[in-house]
């Protein structure tokens, strides 16, 4: 069952077209991550969706849409109040919020916030204050614009891990803007890319990460390493380390690592990247490779003479 269909919808920005006649169909049960650079224009499509900017073309809503912005503002009240206070505005009966809001702040694993300030919470325990009113609505769309930003590395992790099944109760379908693509795969079950406006890029994302459709999406997804003058692409993960390896190799850099380094590799075809175990090896060092995977795209286009 469809939850949302978008068929040549643009949004414009003064003289500027930031989503150029886009067509996206989500689905019931979905969870979808929007990834895409800088600028290319995924707020103002989840905007667009939310019904919070104006946009041309077709745009239907199997529903309700509910929209977590990025930033936690939050009332100066206690959790429990921001949670119910989210439900009022959104209509739920008085008698059905006390226990939607435990339940919300239970699948964040924040309950124990609920009698806590909001000014008293740290920057983590916001944002999952922030997540749980969205989350406690119970729409038939929920849109979450980049709800990890701004954490430390360890709070974004624990709060990755809880969002993971509690998006899937939290709604119909989800959309979610993300950041950091390591997200995408441990949210999403489909991953859509967005560039300049377009979307570049739209499967499973194991599928996808195996095989971009184009050499510029392969790049933003990680593709780091090429041979042939650019025809074949792969990423560190799959190039290893490899005694009995095919391919000759020159280390011609090392970033340490804390568990090991990232190599820089000149072979004859092109540079590779890679993991290593240990950071032992030395610049002008000679090492073999094996590959696991890599994937064919046409040659870059040369350069014309004038």
């Amino acid at each position: 069952m469809s939850i949302l269909r978008l068929a040549g919808v643009a949004v414009r920005r003064g003289r500027r077209t930031v989503i150029d006649a886009l067509d996206l169909e989500i689905r019931e049960g979905e969870v979808v991550a929007l990834l895409g650079p800088n600028g290319a224009g995924k707020s103002t499509l989840l905007e667009a969706i939310g019904g919070i900017i104006p946009a041309t073309g077709t745009l239907e809503r199997g529903g309700r849409v509910a929209t977590v912005l990025q930033t936690p503002g939050l009332a100066s009240r206690s959790v429990r109040a921001n949670v119910d206070l989210a439900q009022a505005w959104w209509g739920v009966p008085r008698r059905e919020r006390r226990g939607r809001t435990q339940q919300a702040l239970a699948d964040l694993r924040a309950e124990h916030l609920a009698k806590r300030h909001a000014t008293t919470l740290s920057g983590g325990e916001r944002r999952r204050v922030h997540l749980a009113r969205g989350i406690a609505v119970r729409p038939d769309l929920l849109l979450l614009d980049e709800p990890f930003a701004g954490l430390d590395p360890e709070t974004h992790a624990a709060l990755v891990e809880d969002a993971a099944s509690a998006l899937r109760r939290a709604a119909k379908a989800v959309i979610v803007v993300l950041h950091e693509r390591a997200d995408a795969w441990a949210l999403a079950d489909r991953v859509v890319v967005l560039m300049a406006g377009r979307i570049v890029a739209d499967g499973p994302p194991d599928a996808l990460l195996r095989q971009p459709p184009t050499a510029e999406v392969a790049r933003f997804l990680g593709y780091d390493g090429e041979l042939d003058g650019g025809r074949w692409l792969t990423r560190s993960a799959w190039v290893h380390l490899d005694p009995q390896g095919d391919l000759k190799a020159t280390v011609t850099g090392v970033l340490r690592l804390q568990d090991g380094a990232r190599l820089e590799l000149a072979t004859d075809g092109g540079t590779l990247r890679c993991l290593s175990p240990t950071s032992d090896l030395r610049v002008g060092e000679e090492v073999r490779l094996r590959i696991d995977h890599s994937v064919a795209y046409p040659p870059p286009p040369r350069p014309v003479a004038n």
